[in-house]
């Protein structure tokens, strides 16, 4: 079956009810018929439901489909993305390791690395992802993992998976790519050897901005590390959020190809308006990276990038002259989404830090939303219009 077809039919075990839609195992805690069927289970000879913070069928189908999208071996769930970024360093390097990372990645994700991992001994080293010949010239005797993402946040630079893989593969590093961007429909790092992709589901997977949800999926003995890690630390997904997440992954596929079309007609929109410098989208024949993009990307994605020629200002202006697209701190919702990254999600950047992956004083992110293209379009050019 195709792997869309699969994630569908994937549902927890039917309960003697014979239920159509998977229940919710809104439980905190398993039960077990005898002492000695506790005891084997609590010595990992028989595989069961002990605790919630552990496993649960809810939360498990969520997994089943995520790896079935992606094609992994094994996954974990998490409470947030945040949480799967940092299980998934924190199970896998230790002190005196070191981490290559491309510098344009999400702000919390930044400040992870240069705030936190010092602290645990773990040195790092970023990158340009638009400057490959420098990457393997970082990689150091210890380093124990590269991580990136593709389309980077906010400026959708794409890096080519099949050479950072490569890089790995000669190295004998783990390759740890964040997906949530493209989101399986989009792209399949693992079909390209990577180890380990993570999501924050918070975004595209769910969909509609309800619940907070992040996920691993990879090679089942890194998984393994990540679950034991997870299983002490307690980042563990809600069952709710897992329920709601499960359903949502039955229509990712149908939305992701509605919010890429929009996108596409909103950046064809865009470009050479007078206002605006350059519009940022993977499937443009203008973005740098575009034969990389067509090459591992079944679309160009729901994000739009844009950078406005008069700066932070007129940036501001615009933002401040939308009527329909929603401010607020998220993406990946079934509404259009305007933000400003430089005071928003990157702000904690510095100026230099900032300007080095392309986050520019007027540059504008949207995530393009379900709305009708044209609604979308014109209430972008009107506020554009109102910028200056």
């Amino acid at each position: 079956m195709h792997p869309t077809t699969q994630a569908i039919r994937t549902q927890a075990e039917r309960t003697e009810q014979m239920e159509h839609s998977s229940p919710l195992y809104l439980t905190s805690s398993f039960c077990y018929n005898n002492a000695e069927e506790m005891r084997a289970v609590f010595a990992d000879e028989i595989d069961a439901n002990i605790y919630t913070r552990f496993s649960n069928p809810t939360v498990q189908e969520f997994i089943d489909k995520i790896c079935v999208l992606e094609g992994a071996a094994a996954g974990f769930a998490t409470a947030s993305g945040m949480s799967a970024v940092f299980a998934s360093f924190m199970a896998l390097m230790k002190q005196g390791d070191h981490l290559l990372c491309c510098r344009s990645i999400f702000g919390s994700t930044h400040t992870v690395i240069t705030k936190y991992l010092p602290r645990f001994g773990i040195e790092y080293t970023y990158v340009d992802a638009n400057r490959p010949e420098e990457w393997e010239a970082a990689i150091k005797p210890n380093t124990e993992m590269i991580f990136l993402e593709t389309p980077t946040n906010p400026a959708l630079d794409i890096i080519d998976m099949e050479f950072v893989v490569g890089l790995g593969k000669k190295h004998n590093i783990i390759v740890n790519i964040d997906n949530c961007f493209a989101t399986p429909i989009g792209q399949r790092p693992i079909n390209y050897g990577a180890d380990l992709v993570v999501h924050s589901a918070t975004k595209w997977i769910d969909g509609q901005g309800r619940v907070l949800g992040g996920i691993v999926v990879g090679r089942e003995d890194l998984i393994n590390e990540i679950y034991l890690f997870c299983r002490s630390t307690g980042p563990a997904m809600s069952p709710f959020n897992a329920w709601v997440l499960s359903k949502a992954t039955d229509t990712l596929h149908v939305r992701i190809e509605r919010h890429s079309e929009n996108a596409m007609h909103l950046a064809k929109a865009l470009e050479g308006h007078p206002k605006i410098s350059k519009v940022i989208y993977p499937f443009l024949l203008s973005h740098p990276q575009y034969a990389i993009a067509k090459k591992q990307m079944k679309n160009g994605g729901g994000l739009v990038a844009f950078e406005i020629k008069a700066g932070l200002e007129a940036g501001k202006k615009f933002l401040d002259g939308l009527e329909m697209l929603s401010l607020t701190a998220n993406l990946g919702d079934a509404r259009t989404i305007a933000s400003h990254p430089a005071s928003t999600t990157h702000a904690k950047l510095t100026e230099a830090e900032r300007l080095a992956v392309g986050i520019t004083p007027g540059l504008i992110r949207i995530s393009v939303g379900l709305e009708y293209a044209d609604d979308i379009v014109a209430d972008v050019l009107q506020a554009l219009e109102r910028s200056s």
